[in-house]
């Protein structure tokens, strides 16, 4: 079955990309979006969507694949909503950030015919400002895509070998990985370095107030750190509580790292830190981290 529409749930930053990147490959079929009505008319004027409609259930109607591009506690919720609108040959998939949680779900909702029915995947690919305004038709170039298979699930048939196909077309690196590792790597990779960069942020507003010119006199290196300190918390509230055992451990491991740093400011252990640290230009080294 050919892929002749795209129904996006929630045109903002990553769905308004994902439309704009596929009208940028001539994507031959209609992309539908689902959204507040000020945001479709937005996403309208920049062209990620050819259509919209704030109705949940009607703009389903006609697509082949339903993509679910909004906060994780809401793609969880709106499995639930769509299943009973769903014919059983569309492919339900989602870009969310976790992804334990969704597959649970999925298997909840769909029971044995969640491997055929639902596709989860996380794009490694945003910016820390939120929105369709922001969107960008290269965001997922060079990005690598998560696919998290559930149990017998076979990628390289029917509608998820197209989708897939599309998401190459785009430029994205497809890469595919169990939900519960998946998690756990993001926790380290993506979910903790947020975190950190929020710490420091709130932690110089704290020390200087939130008027005094830091980020001018920092350099580039204080400007890199705290740069997705303004990411939205309606997004990482969802991930924190979805992913809250692994970035728990992450924060511990590094809450220790900083500790043993504070307490050796002045012995050859700070070298050795330095040292180790060091050794992490090896992960650019182009090694694979996953299986694709």
């Amino acid at each position: 079955m050919a892929i002749r529409q795209i129904t996006i749930v929630g045109t903002g930053l990553i769905g308004g990309s994902f439309g704009l990147a596929l009208k940028r490959r001539r994507f031959p079929g209609r992309i539908v979006g689902c959204d507040r009505d000020p945001v479709l008319e937005r996403a309208r004027t920049c062209g990620a969507i050819d259509d919209g409609y704030s109705d949940l259930g009607g703009s389903v109607v006609g697509s082949q694949v339903v993509m679910l591009a909004t906060p994780v506690l809401s793609i969880i919720d709106l499995i639930q909503r769509l299943s009973p609108a769903l014919p059983v040959r569309t492919l339900l998939t989602d870009v969310g950030s976790t992804k334990a949680a969704v597959a649970e779900q999925a298997l909840k909702v769909f029971g044995r015919n969640a491997g055929r029915r639902f596709l989860a995947g996380h794009p490694m690919a945003g910016k820390e400002q939120g929105g369709v305004e922001y969107a960008d038709p290269d965001l997922f170039q060079g990005a690598v895509w998560f696919f998290t298979p559930l149990p017998d699930q076979n990628l390289h048939q029917g509608l998820f070998a197209e989708f897939a196909g599309w998401v190459d077309q785009i430029g994205a690196r497809i890469a595919v990985l169990p939900p519960d590792e998946h998690d756990r790597l993001c926790a380290w990779i993506s979910h903790l370095p947020q975190m950190v960069s929020t710490a420091l942020a709130a932690t110089l507003v704290d020390e200087f107030g939130e008027n005094a010119p830091l980020l001018p006199s920092g350099g580039s290196a204080l400007q890199e750190m705290t740069r997705i300190s303004a990411s939205p918390y309606s997004m990482w509230r969802d991930i924190a509580i979805t992913n809250r055992k692994n970035l728990e451990n992450a924060l511990f491991k590094v809450e220790q790292r900083l500790a043993h740093i504070r307490e050796n400011l002045a012995s050859r252990q700070l070298m050795d830190e330095f040292e180790r640290a060091h050794k992490s230009k090896r992960f650019g080294s182009g090694r694979k981290i996953v299986d694709c």
